[in-house]
């Protein structure tokens, strides 16, 4: 491989409003709408010259949020930061920060979509 494994993601929702308004209080950040047809797209801030993968919100008609086996990590610095902001967004934590040894740290977060993604930090 010349690249990472993964070169991007899609978290897909019911309620792309709301959950725009979850993703962007708990990360502090933009969405960006994408120009597709038939689909809502809205992307994650990304250097597409940098490592890692850039990614969206997607609404499609006929494809459910909720109850997949895919699992997205979004990197923080320190991801109790993130993870404090969850529930005042309407989501709800799984696990709280917790150490992964000589790896970090993780939260296990669901969205207000029934989506549960991970944040992951070295500190």
């Amino acid at each position: 491989m010349k690249t990472n494994p993964v070169g991007w993601f899609e978290i897909y929702v019911q309620d792309i409003e709301r959950a725009k308004t979850f993703y962007q209080t708990v990360f502090q950040i933009t969405l960006e709408k994408l120009n597709s047809p038939d689909i809502d797209m809205w992307a994650f801030p990304a250097n597409m010259d940098g490592w890692g993968a850039g990614g969206s919100l997607v609404r499609m008609p006929g494809y459910p949020s909720g109850g997949n086996s895919t699992l997205v990590y979004f990197s923080c610095a320190d991801c109790a930061v993130e993870e404090g902001r969850v529930v005042a967004a309407g989501g709800r934590i799984q696990r709280e920060k917790m150490s992964i040894g000589e790896y970090g740290f993780i939260s296990l977060i669901f969205d207000t979509e029934g989506n549960m993604v991970g944040l992951h930090s070295l500190e």
